[in-house]
């Protein structure tokens, strides 16, 4: 199993990206996931700086992956999106329907990610013929649907066309929204942001009406409000997944995927669930 360090979701100042990906390229990850998928305005970084990132973490011998928008409203994300799918050196994660198109009328393969929400095995077929290399699995796939979905695809004789990833830790992105949550948190309308979710470099916790924990507002996402973690499961993934990612919120990332690599379990203070994978609500938590 190979270990991939997935995008930067939150909003970090650029010398704190610049810091972050340093350590990155001296870190476990097999693979790393580079680019904004949630907003736009998130202008810390542009493409150049992510193609120079790239290059860099290339050079140190890290595979290296673009990640597109998950959600596009505006012709200038669609130029962003080209710049993305044209850059001629590195793999790119798709994670919308338009950045399939581009990347299949040019040829390129490719890695369907997550917001894809692929559930089947004629999806696959159809997107293996696109040029699909990849897969990352819905968040919300439990390792019973899963483990029906390869069979299938052996099946048909496509198993052996892609790689399986699970994003394995961090939490979850839910939903998306044209809406930005966290500036209206602050009573703030999309376009007065005041770019606002920099100050929440791990997002806005939401809790209920109990107290606990119940999403995490990031921007335009809406994210599980409790750490997922598979690092139990691993033993467990053997002929299901070939990719483990960690979604980054901080440097404990590193130290997370060295702990993964050594098969050890990740525990730590704050909650952990891994229902999904279970296929029970994704608030709760099984003991493995």
């Amino acid at each position: 199993m190979k270990y991939a360090l997935g995008p930067v979701l939150y909003f970090w100042p650029k010398q704190t990206m610049m810091n972050f990906y340093q350590q990155a390229a001296k870190s476990d990850a097999d693979l790393i996931y580079l680019g904004e998928t949630v907003c736009s305005k998130r202008r810390e970084l542009r493409s150049k700086d992510y193609l120079s990132i790239a290059k860099e973490l290339s050079s140190m011998g890290k595979q290296v992956v673009l990640s597109t928008m998950v959600l596009l409203e505006a012709p200038s994300e669609i130029n962003e999106l080209k710049r993305y799918c044209e850059n001629g050196d590195f793999l790119v994660e798709a994670n919308d329907m338009a950045a399939v198109q581009l990347l299949s009328q040019a040829k390129v393969p490719f890695v369907a990610g997550s917001a894809l929400n692929i559930y089947n095995h004629q999806t696959l077929k159809l997107l293996s013929k696109q040029g699909m290399i990849r897969w990352c699995i819905p968040v919300e796939l439990s390792k019973d649907k899963l483990h029906a979905i390869v069979e299938q695809c052996k099946k048909i004789g496509i198993r052996h066309n892609f790689e399986i990833e699970v994003v394995g830790y961090g939490h979850l992105p839910l939903a998306y929204s044209a809406r930005c949550f966290t500036a209206r948190s602050e009573n703030r309308t999309k376009d007065e942001c005041g770019y606002c979710c920099i100050n929440y470099p791990q997002g806005r916790l939401t809790k209920s009406q109990e107290g606990e924990d119940l999403f995490v507002l990031n921007g335009i996402q809406t994210m599980s409000g409790d750490c997922y973690n598979l690092s139990s499961e691993q033993a467990q993934m053997h002929d299901l997944i070939d990719i483990f990612r960690v979604s980054p919120e901080s440097d404990e990332a590193f130290d997370v995927i060295a702990k993964l690599k050594q098969k050890q379990t990740i525990t730590k203070m704050s909650n952990h669930t891994n229902g999904y994978w279970h296929q029970i609500a994704g608030i709760k938590t099984v003991n493995v």
